[in-house]
């Protein structure tokens, strides 16, 4: 109950933050699915800009601000009981669990990949694809709450 209660408070504070272009945080993280580029920002500062890959159609990655709810350092990928560290591991070495409305944050999020070709390009299932590298460096600074703003193609 807790959870949902805490939940219904970050969903309501991201709704404001869309509203006024403030977020509850003093870090939150934009997606452009027209680049394929995501931003970490830390006090309206952008920090650093990575280069993604998101859904292969622009209905895959879902577009809305969500909160960080899950972190996992080397991620099981369940469809294919692959375990984390794996090299054929599509999730690569961080998984980034966004809560998107009926999900828990394991259905879309932004991870590393096996597949660094694919950056840069809309090839995912709907999550956001970084590099390993990037991804690691990403995880060390985002917590659970961070916000994460995914725009459409413009």
């Amino acid at each position: 109950m807790v959870l949902l209660k805490l939940r219904a408070s970050l969903f309501s504070a991201a709704l404001a933050g869309c509203l006024t272009g403030v977020f509850p945080t003093p870090s939150y993280i934009m997606v452009d699915k027209s680049n394929n580029t995501l931003t970490f920002y830390s006090y309206n500062i952008p920090v650093r800009t990575f280069s993604v890959a998101t859904g292969r159609s622009e209905e895959d990655t879902p577009v809305g601000t969500f909160p960080v709810v899950m972190l996992v350092k080397n991620p099981w990928y369940l469809k294919q009981n692959i375990p984390g560290g794996d090299p054929n591991n599509p999730l690569g070495s961080r998984w980034i669990g966004l809560e998107v409305p009926g999900t828990d944050g394991s259905q879309y999020g932004i991870h590393g990949t096996n597949q660094p070709d694919s950056i840069g390009a809309h090839q995912s299932a709907g999550c956001i694809r970084m590099r390993n590298e990037d991804v690691n460096w990403l995880y060390e600074y985002v917590r659970v709450g961070t916000w994460v703003s995914i725009v459409p193609k413009s």
